[in-house]
């Protein structure tokens, strides 16, 4: 594999890392591969996962649209193939085929999707949700105070085998949440296609936008939070 060599073919048209290539300093036009040197050229980190694989930014993508472009641009990247090449072209294969490991990670799910969709377009929703929604505050905090309890219990008593039962009831009804958060973010994302799909640029659609993003936003915090907790509530009881 050592021998393997890179034709017009072969390059791929995503948006480069630099203007120049590292090697030759020849002038890139827009392919991973230099035209005069040959050499592979780095993944700008700056570069959005979407555009990496040639995908505009939507909340449905084609999944196998999106397999068939990993494995295209994993062969032209993998590190087998510069096994025989220099240090800084070895370095660049891994960053390159790490990148787009990541990449791909995160646009098959789709709740990862969203998120890094909403870390593109209004900045992170990981660390935003540290107490409970509105809605379930006083369902959580009786839930906490069973857990606790459950937790100082004789596991083998009677009353513990009641708590334990009640909790049982507390992740089912939780779990149910989760599956309601789950359809509205769906709503959500047909929204958000929809506008993207008819590219306006009024003030009203900038509304609508930005109004999509927050509701996105906040039931994607509290589906982390509830979900945190019934993992916690699962390991607790297992």
């Amino acid at each position: 594999m050592s021998g393997h060599t890179h034709n017009a073919d072969d390059r791929r048209e995503l948006q480069m890392a630099r203007s120049m290539c590292w090697h030759c300093q020849s002038e890139m036009a827009g392919e991973y591969f230099c035209d005069r040197c040959v050499k592979v050229q780095p993944v700008s980190k700056d570069l959005d996962y979407f555009t990496c694989f040639g995908l505009p930014r939507r909340l449905a993508i084609d999944t196998q649209v999106l397999e068939s472009k990993f494995y295209e641009l994993s062969r032209a990247f993998h590190p087998d193939f510069y096994q025989n090449k220099s240090d800084a072209e070895q370095s660049i294969s891994l960053g390159n085929s790490a990148m787009l490991n990541t990449a791909y990670r995160t646009l098959r799910d789709p709740i990862q999707r969203a998120e890094y969709l909403l870390d593109l377009e209004a900045g992170s929703v990981k660390d935003i949700r540290t107490s409970p929604p509105a809605d379930l505050f006083e369902e959580i905090l009786e839930l906490q105070e069973t857990l606790d309890e459950f937790r100082e219990s004789d596991r083998s008593s009677e009353h513990a085998s009641t708590l334990r039962a009640k909790l049982h009831t507390d992740r089912t009804n939780l779990e149910e949440r989760q599956r309601d958060m789950e359809a509205k973010l769906q709503q959500l994302f047909s929204r958000w296609d929809a506008l993207q799909d008819r590219g306006e640029a009024t003030e009203q659609a900038r509304a609508e936008r930005t109004l999509i993003l927050k509701d996105m936003r906040d039931i994607l915090s509290n589906r982390t939070y509830v979900k945190n907790i019934v993992n916690d509530l699962v390991a607790t009881i297992a």
